[in-house]
């Protein structure tokens, strides 16, 4: 059997994109050439990147297959692109949609992406959601817009939902479990990681205004801050800094991926308060180092975990002092809530969607 070769276009390489065209290059058993710009600029892609791919694509069709991640717009590929770009399939991958990624106010929302999502949707051959709730938020959106438009009657939804897959983007947790998870001393205060973004959609001051109360409180923890930060980033984190400096024993990015599990092998909880999450990776590998999970009962995580790892706002601040009363997860419980996750078990999956 030959070899299928897809061409990859991503104009977004960087964070879960990146990593995720990393576990299909090494899990799948097709070639992948790959088509990359740096992860930056995220409008200035979604508007041209399709037409600089375009150029950049040989006259003469040399792949069986076209992924592309949603920052190409696909409709606008295949018009400039060369003829045969309007035979071979075309695959997009949703990591997001612009229906549901946050903005500061409703009325800075540009609904140009949110459309330019929905006709890469329909010039697609296939599409792959990364969660259902990206799928669903989706279409919800899809809906609302089909709604307004003026004088003419389309159902684009029904024709996308029946090339609509979902699909979650592989881990692969091969660093992780090459580490072993210290002996948690009897006496220790749990710890408490946060590996998110320092952005204001993670709600870190919902997160850290619980610290807050639980500090006052006299209620035992350490804490870790994980997580890419910027140079602008939310107020409260510095505040935190100066009301929890005794609690905080590591604040910082870590570029270096076993550092970084390390830090993950002696966590005791990880916490979400998330306003927005597509799929929620961070937590996955946090768990499977054994973290126990504090998610909100929204977004993608009820699909991810059991009712057990899920709060409401209002009771996150009982919840997080319940939790830390409980020891890490046992490895085998770990194993079992992120076998489904990782790419051995997700393979299979990738190969019956590639293979038109």
């Amino acid at each position: 059997m030959t070899r299928k070769n897809i061409i990859v276009l991503e104009p977004y390489f960087g964070g879960s994109h990146r990593s995720f065209l990393s576990g299909l290059q090494k899990y799948l058993p097709f070639s992948f050439h790959l088509c990359t710009l740096p992860a930056r600029k995220w409008k200035w892609r979604m508007r041209f990147s399709a037409s600089y791919f375009a150029g950049l694509l040989p006259r003469v069709r040399s792949c069986d297959a076209v992924l592309c991640s949603t920052f190409v717009d696909v409709a606008c590929l295949r018009g400039l692109g060369p003829a045969w770009l309007r035979e071979v399939p075309i695959l997009t991958y949703f990591h997001e949609n612009q229906f549901a990624y946050p903005v500061q106010a409703a009325h800075e929302r540009d609904m140009h992406f949110a459309v330019t999502n929905m006709t890469t949707a329909l010039s697609s051959e296939k599409i792959a959601f990364n969660s259902f709730y990206n799928m669903e938020s989706f279409f919800a959106g899809c809906v609302a817009i089909q709604q307004k438009i003026p004088d003419m009657k389309l159902n684009m939804v029904d024709a996308i939902r029946n090339k609509s897959s979902i699909i979650y983007p592989g881990i692969d947790f091969a660093g992780i479990d090459e580490i072993k998870s210290p002996i948690e001393a009897p006496d220790e205060p749990p710890i408490i990681i946060w590996n998110h973004r320092w952005e204001y959609d993670k709600n870190p001051e919902l997160f850290f205004q619980t610290l807050f109360r639980l500090d006052e409180r006299g209620i035992n923890f350490r804490l870790v801050i994980l997580g890419q930060s910027f140079n602008h980033h939310p107020d409260i984190f510095q505040k935190a800094f100066n009301r929890l400096s005794h609690k905080i024993i590591h604040i910082g990015y870590l570029t270096d991926k076993t550092e970084y599990y390390k830090w993950l092998r002696r966590g005791t909880v990880v916490v979400s308060t998330a306003e927005h999450e597509f799929y929620g990776m961070a937590i996955i590998e946090a768990v499977r180092a054994g973290c126990r999970p504090l998610l909100p009962a929204r977004l993608s995580y009820p699909e991810l975990f059991p009712q057990d790892f899920l709060y409401n706002d209002d009771d996150l601040e009982y919840r997080l002092g319940e939790e830390l009363k409980y020891k890490r997860l046992n490895e085998s419980y770990a194993l079992s809530l992120t076998d489904r996750f990782g790419w051995n078990n997700l393979a299979e999956s990738y190969i019956a969607w590639f293979n038109l």
